[in-house]
């Protein structure tokens, strides 16, 4: 039977839960027992895919095409498994499921409410992912915090399951530990206050993670215990980290898997973090700098937004870059600025190692994007597209090259003489009856690369899988006449025919995907496409060393 490990967050959000669930998930691997994780999100969205990604952070797309939290992704990168659709749920699609079985009455005509049928449902969707993952562990990340009035169902589930199996539930609270600057003094009174809401909800913490600025010291440990109702060594020191791999090696320290399987009952398989520590290491040593930018909109908005839109991808650097003994330095560039200032358009772009134009959907800084395109295709400057980069990028090529003035994407100029970017045929219909959530091309999709092309040689195959998301597609109407120009379709998907790669000859690096690499990009090991970018990123800055040396 498949153990629960509820992990709360307490007192604020944004600490961290995300990142301990994964943590806690790789050190029960380590030990030789099977784990899984599941994110319960306490909105009313169905999934995240109508979320804003600026507010809510990166939709990740799960192999079979859940749109889904970014949290999801992390799991992904430290467990290095796929996670699927069963393990994500958010209030609206339960409250949806419970609604749906009633109106088929398949409640037999009881009366259905909160309590008990939405946390019943929770509960039958956790068994469900337990089972179809044949997990030893579920952890269960319930969003947001202990005080919240819609996560009141999700605790509800939890002390219901914990009702159910004494000895098969723990829970974790991960809460912020803060530290005044005007009494320099770390504060657990917030803290203590999580655990007393937590316990008005029926729940004990079976471990705190103290999450600060600072390592949690021994007297705050036994003050904690007292008021908190646990033992001291159940408060895990979990300090500021500049590195989130590192997570999990610090929680070792204090044997936190040790201690989640004496609470069960269990005994260690195994202990083997050891090629955890080895990349971690390798990401510490990394002395070569490799300077990426990336050119987007919104950009003004703060880094601090940028980091979870955008988390996938500054991840999928980070992999590849230390696995080649480099430290990635990542620039946010202004797209619409490249607009009105070539000028300072070059200056920012000679500056880069590379250049990445993300995905992303609208009309907004797309001529300072396809500027920037341009620029690193004159420039043979190595370039990485990513599904809307990557239509961009036919885009530049059709207006500067193939001599189609004009063309562009049809979700931008729907009358352009050149629609070289157009709505996929099944999107339309769903337009028109505003049929959006849910209903992109989604998910996994095979693709077969063309021999001797850059797609071939990184991922040393012809056949490949990757996911997607999006409504717009090259139109295969205009390959030919691109093709003919020098615009290469080194990437196919076999059924439909969908260019899914573009590439140019004669260029180190020009490569566009209409999918999303960054999904599938793992720090033990990291994605081909990503893999083959740093490299040409790093021989470019080899070679720009070497004509500054020569001068």
């Amino acid at each position: 039977m498949a153990r629960y490990i509820f992990i709360i967050g307490g007192v604020m959000s944004g600490i961290g839960k995300g990142i301990t669930t994964a943590s806690v998930a790789r050190i029960l691997k380590s030990k030789g027992f099977r784990a899984t994780c599941v994110k319960i999100d306490p909105y009313l969205n169905v999934d995240a895919g109508t979320m804003n990604p600026i507010e809510h952070g990166e939709v990740f797309v799960t192999e079979d095409g859940m749109e889904c939290d970014q949290d999801i992704g992390n799991y992904e990168r430290f467990l290095d498994e796929n996670i699927f659709a069963q393990n994500y749920m958010t209030s609206g699609s339960v409250y949806l499921s419970v609604i749906n079985r009633e109106r088929a009455l398949g409640y037999g005509g009881k009366c259905v409410e909160t309590v008990p049928h939405i946390p019943e449902e929770v509960i039958r969707r956790l068994q469900n992912a337990a089972a179809k993952t044949k997990a030893d562990f579920v952890l269960v990340e319930i969003g947001g915090t202990a005080g919240e009035y819609q996560n009141l169902v999700f605790f509800e589930a939890a002390r219901m399951l914990k009702l159910r199996d004494p000895q098969g539930v723990i829970f974790i609270l991960v809460s912020y530990f803060p530290i005044p600057k005007l009494m320099g003094e770390m504060k657990t009174k917030p803290t203590q206050y999580a655990v007393r809401v937590l316990n008005s909800a029926g729940i004990q913490p079976d471990f705190i993670m103290a999450r600060a600025e600072m390592p949690l010291d021994e007297p705050r440990k036994r003050k904690l215990s007292v008021f908190c109702n646990m033992h001291p060594e159940d408060i895990i020191s979990a300090p500021d980290i500049l590195n989130i791999y590192q997570a999990p090696l610090n929680f070792e320290k204090d044997k936190i898997g040790h201690k989640i399987l004496a609470k069960f009952g269990l005994h260690e398989k195994k202990n083997d973090l050891a090629d955890w520590a080895r990349m971690f290491r390798r990401s510490q040593h990394a002395k070569k700098e490799v300077r990426i930018g990336i050119v987007g909109k919104y950009f003004g908005t703060g880094k601090f937004t940028l980091s979870d839109s955008y988390i996938s991808v500054i991840e999928s650097i980070k992999h590849a870059a230390w696995e080649q003994g480099a430290r990635p330095e990542i620039h946010w560039l202004d797209g619409e600025s490249y607009e009105k200032d070539r000028r300072k358009m070059a200056k920012e772009l000679g500056g880069m190692d590379g250049i990445i134009v993300p995905g992303g959907f609208g009309a907004r800084a797309i001529e300072g994007k396809i500027r920037a395109i341009e620029y690193a295709r004159e420039s043979l400057k190595p370039f990485l597209g990513i599904c809307y980069g990557m239509q961009l990028a036919v885009v530049e090529f059709a207006r500067n090259v193939a001599g189609m003035p004009g063309a562009n994407t049809t979700e931008v100029n729907s009358k352009t003489k050149y629609p070289v970017i157009d709505v996929m045929a099944d999107q339309k219909e769903k337009y028109l009856k505003k049929d959006l959530g849910g209903t992109m091309r989604l998910g996994a999709y095979n693709c077969k690369l063309k021999e001797g092309t850059i797609a071939c040689r990184a991922y040393k195959t012809t056949k490949i899988s990757e996911r997607h998301r999006h409504r717009y597609e090259f139109n295969n109407a205009l390959k030919e006449v691109l093709e003919s120009k020098g615009l290469v379709a080194s990437g196919v998907n076999p059924e439909s025919g969908l260019v899914e790669i573009i590439e140019l000859r004669k260029h180190p690096f020009f490569l566009g995907t209409q999918f999303h690499p960054e999904f599938k990009s793992r720090p033990l090991n990291p994605h081909p496409l990503f893999r083959e970018f740093i490299k040409a990123s790093l021989k470019n800055k080899v070679k720009k060393n070497d004509k500054t040396h020569a001068k």
